[in-house]
């Protein structure tokens, strides 16, 4: 069983990981660690990935127009170009965006394929 990682360790290895990155920046980049620094680097990232995976996680969108929202953000998309992207014109995209029509099969396809959203949670979503 893993051992929960506290709050206070939390704080703790956040402090300590803002010291490593200063010394980083003044050194001129993580290249000019010491083997010691590196490896305390390394620990409490650990550390507060570990936490912040537990306590701040971000929910799954639930619906189509969120799931493209979030994939838009993610890849840097403007909408004309996620359109593109799906091969629907920039009408279509943006009236399913504004619940003004039903995304296609063909549509929900794409964004399997080409966006990688799992075609499960799509048939959920729609």
């Amino acid at each position: 069983m893993k051992k929960e990682i506290t709050k206070t360790a939390f704080k703790v290895a956040e402090n300590k990981l803002n010291e490593i990155l200063i010394i980083a920046t003044s050194k001129g980049g993580f290249d000019k660690l010491t083997a010691a620094e590196a490896k305390a680097l390394a620990k409490h990232t650990k550390i507060v990935e570990g936490y912040e995976a537990v306590h701040y996680t971000i929910p799954m969108p639930e619906s189509i127009e969120g799931l493209i929202a979030l994939k838009m953000y993610e890849k840097k998309l403007k909408q004309k170009d996620l359109a593109k992207l799906l091969e629907v014109t920039d009408t279509k995209l943006s009236e399913i965006l504004n619940h003004k029509r039903k995304p296609s099969l063909s549509f929900l396809k794409a964004m399997n394929e080409k966006l990688g959203i799992d075609g499960n949670l799509l048939l959920r979503a729609s």
